[in-house]
């Protein structure tokens, strides 16, 4: 731990930390996930500090280690070459930039669908239109972690990496083609309780940075 750049692991530390402190509350009838994670706009739970505080809730121990797993994978090599301030920054704006795209999709499939409603039927219940909006909550570092592998593969596009299923070396750049196209394909089925579009959005507002730094910076090396 010593030797990961202090951005990476201090993002490690809190993430799991914030874990750790929903498991215990939860212990008194304290629903962290549900206080700070991201809701729904037009929801009355919804706060605006909840941008920042739903990247670092999880709901569950395996959604965890995944992000985490990947953050520390690729987070120490994006901020080698960033720099811990920029790569904080990056890592910020691209896990806000996720949650105000999963807002709009949210917004998007209430107003083409639930607007028409006063109550919703959610099978073990009939809640009214209110109550449903505040179920509609978006946790975890998806987002941000999307944005740092999109990060990977422009900044190190040959790459060569190993992704299970394949047996051989694939480049970083197709890797992140292959997860857009995957996150794509699952954010219009959308049957799967994944913030997909949230995962995509996380991608467009580091591509979006990315594109800025390399016009304000050309002449920056790792560009």
């Amino acid at each position: 731990m010593n030797q990961m750049p202090p951005i990476t692991k201090n993002l490690l530390i809190i993430n799991v930390l914030f874990f750790l402190a929903s498991i215990v509350a939860g212990k008194y009838g304290i629903d962290l996930n549900h206080m700070l994670g991201l809701h729904f706009f037009m929801a009355s739970d919804f706060k605006i500090y909840q941008f920042v505080t739903y990247m670092f809730m999880h709901g569950g121990f395996a959604h965890l280690f995944f992000n985490m797993f990947a953050l520390w994978m690729f987070g120490m090599t994006l901020e080698r070459v960033f720099g811990p301030k920029r790569f904080l920054i990056y890592y910020m704006v691209c896990g806000i930039g996720a949650g105000l795209v999963q807002e709009l999709v949210q917004y998007i499939e209430f107003e083409s669908v639930l607007a028409a409603y006063e109550r919703v039927d959610i099978g073990s219940a009939i809640i009214p239109m209110s109550e449903y909006l505040n179920l509609m909550n978006t946790v975890g570092a998806s987002g941000a972690v999307y944005g740092i592998l999109l990060a990977f593969g422009m900044l190190f596009p040959n790459q060569g990496m190993f992704v299970f299923p394949f047996p051989f070396p694939i480049k970083a750049k197709y890797f992140v083609i292959i997860y857009i196209l995957i996150e794509l394909l699952l954010g219009f089925q959308g049957h799967d309780n994944v913030a997909h579009f949230a995962h995509l959005g996380g991608m467009l507002f580091g591509f979006l940075l990315i594109k800025y730094w390399r016009k304000k910076n050309r002449n920056e090396y790792y560009y």
